[in-house]
């Protein structure tokens, strides 16, 4: 047999390099590891996904997230909130009675009677009622502790009760008038005929179609964009200060106090989302039972 030293040199570096591709792959491994535990930590913002956590059990085949759990607990708050402040009433009310009373009396007042009067804002203010103080207390868990999420985030709230209060203004205008609403709504008075041509399609869409939409989108978006931006405030915070320190530590005090902010702000949006869906749907009844229908 022939010995290496006698085969042609391209032989002798092909039947080597086998031999010597697991050195090659070990040296490169010890000149990368240095780097990549050097490698500045990186920062994540927030995303989409947490809209979307996972699944934690299925109750009755129901799949249920921690955002479920947040709109029962919720739900539950407000529940036993208003069973507790009404359960005992007195004619001299405590102060937990007066703090519900000035809650209702808000709804009834602000929004109803202002826009109904007293007759008709007696009829809808059950509906009235629960809408505002159902989406005020989902949208106030997105800035409380541990919860930090609003339950007003996920389309089904906000669909829920646009479809309740679409369902609300068409048996109010029906209820009013069950002959001429549809005609009233569709061809308004005092227009020349040729124009509702192009009146007539814009009616029907912004009065049965664009509404629920708007009602939806307007909930869920201001929602979504205030987690989304408290989240990146205070993951930025805890980035800059804990995972960079030295001299970012002034960034991260920085967001600290724009999370601060906004978290006051947040408060203020999730007062203002419950007060303008109620008023809208109050508005739209309004339109309902006006006496033109």
């Amino acid at each position: 047999m022939r010995s290496d030293a006698h085969r042609p040199s391209s032989q002798r570096f092909y039947t080597g390099a086998p031999k010597l591709e697991p050195a090659l792959f070990t040296h490169a491994a010890t000149l990368i590891a240095p780097i990549a535990a050097d490698a500045p930590p990186e920062f994540h913002g927030p995303s989409i996904d947490e809209f979307f956590p996972e699944i934690l059990f299925n109750l009755a085949g129901v799949p249920i997230t921690r955002i479920h759990l947040i709109q029962f607990l919720a739900t539950i708050a407000v529940v036993v909130i208003f069973w507790l402040g009404t359960r005992r009433m007195r004619v001299v009310p405590g102060r937990f009675q007066s703090l519900v009373e000035m809650g209702l009396d808000f709804v009834r007042v602000n929004i109803g009677e202002d826009l109904l009067g007293k007759k008709d804002a007696q009829r809808f203010l059950p509906i009235l009622t629960t809408m505002f103080f159902m989406i005020l207390f989902m949208n106030i868990t997105g800035i409380i502790p541990f919860l930090n999420i609003a339950g007003t985030s996920i389309i089904a709230v906000p669909l829920t009760l646009a479809i309740v209060s679409y369902v609300t203004f068409i048996y109010a205008g029906i209820k009013k008038s069950p002959k001429n609403f549809f005609k009233n709504s569709l061809f308004p008075s005092g227009v020349p005929w040729p124009i509702y041509i192009i009146v007539t399609p814009i009616e029907l869409i912004s009065t049965f179609i664009i509404r629920p939409i708007t009602l939806t989108l307007r909930l869920l978006m201001n929602m979504m964009v205030g987690h989304l931006l408290l989240v990146l405030f205070f993951a930025a915070t805890q980035f800059f200060i804990i995972d960079m320190g030295g001299w970012w530590t002034v960034l991260g005090a920085g967001s600290l106090a724009f999370g601060f902010v906004f978290t006051l702000f947040e408060i203020l949006v999730a007062v203002l989302q419950a007060y303008v869906f109620a008023l809208l749907t109050a508005v739209y009844i309004q339109l309902a039972v006006a006496e033109e229908h």
